[in-house]
């Protein structure tokens, strides 16, 4: 028997092989596309050039908030906001401020017990028990002077250093200022009772004339120095207590304050209309 050729072994194969490989290569080919494709849109974009965002203004144009608009606020509330005796500062302010306004609004309550039991026994030795100032003033020197004498003098037999006495001297300037000061009010107080003598202003006049008759009552009912301790208990008690109600205390004072303005307008229209009136002050030209 002949034999009969077989088949090539690789010459079958090798087809299978090839097409097998092209599939593979074509895939490699159509995947290495898209990447070289992102890649290069990547690129594109990359290169391109983007947007650039809008310039930042200087500084010196940066519009800031107006202050004139809160300023106008913060003066309309002040206006609606009413205060006794037209205040428009705060108590401590109105005060004087310093170490006395401290004092009568109890910053420091260690002194301000201290000054006002000071100035109660004062008033209790010379108002309760009698005791005159002349006499308390005189007593007090001398026993003063008794013991800073004796003490002075026994330093050497007791084996002690004698007492240090600091030298008291009133500077100038300080009785300058006061002088001119007191020159200063006493003038001013003079020109406003002139006015008021002069008929030119109703209404101070009848305030003057109430005060005035108001101090001649508490004078009947008590004596100078009682009088000068309850004004140093008022201002002790009163400012601090107004501090703290402060609210409360205007709102009462502003429907008060409301009252009187209508009863003067009334007494104004059938009284004091009717009242004649000083000349006018003369204009300055």
């Amino acid at each position: 028997m002949a034999e009969q050729p077989q088949p090539h072994e690789e010459g079958g194969s090798s087809p299978k092989h090839e097409s097998l490989m092209e599939k593979f290569a074509d895939k490699l080919h159509v995947g290495g596309g898209k990447g070289d494709s992102s890649s290069s849109s990547d690129s594109d974009n990359d290169e391109r050039p983007r947007p650039s965002a809008p310039p930042a203004p200087p500084a010196d144009e940066v519009k800031q908030p107006s202050s004139d608009s809160a300023a106008t606020a913060a003066a309309e509330a002040k206006v609606k906001v009413f205060r006794l005796f037209g205040r428009e500062q705060p108590i401590h302010k109105a005060l004087g401020g310093g170490k006395p306004a401290d004092v009568f609004l109890w910053r420091n309550r260690n002194i301000s017990a201290g000054v006002l039991g000071g100035a109660t026994s004062i008033w209790i030795l010379f108002e309760l028990l009698g005791y005159h100032l002349l006499t308390f003033v005189c007593h007090g020197l001398i026993f003063s002077l008794g013991v800073l004498f004796l003490w002075s003098n026994a330093s050497s037999f007791i084996h002690k250093a004698p007492p240090k006495i600091p030298e008291v001297i009133i500077p100038e300037d300080l009785v300058v200022n006061i002088a001119l000061s007191t020159r200063y009010e006493i003038n001013r107080a003079f020109a406003n009772l002139r006015q008021i003598a002069l008929g030119r202003d109703i209404k101070k006049f009848l305030m003057v004339i109430a005060g005035f008759w108001l101090l001649s009552v508490l004078g009947s009912c008590c004596n100078f120095l009682s009088l000068v301790y309850i004004v140093f208990v008022v201002l002790h008690t009163v400012p601090v207590l107004y501090e703290k109600y402060e609210d409360q205390i205007d709102s009462y004072g502003e429907k008060g304050w409301i009252e009187i303005k209508k009863q003067y307008a009334v007494f104004d229209e059938k009284v004091l209309s009717k009242v004649p009136r000083g000349p006018a002050k003369d204009k300055k030209h």
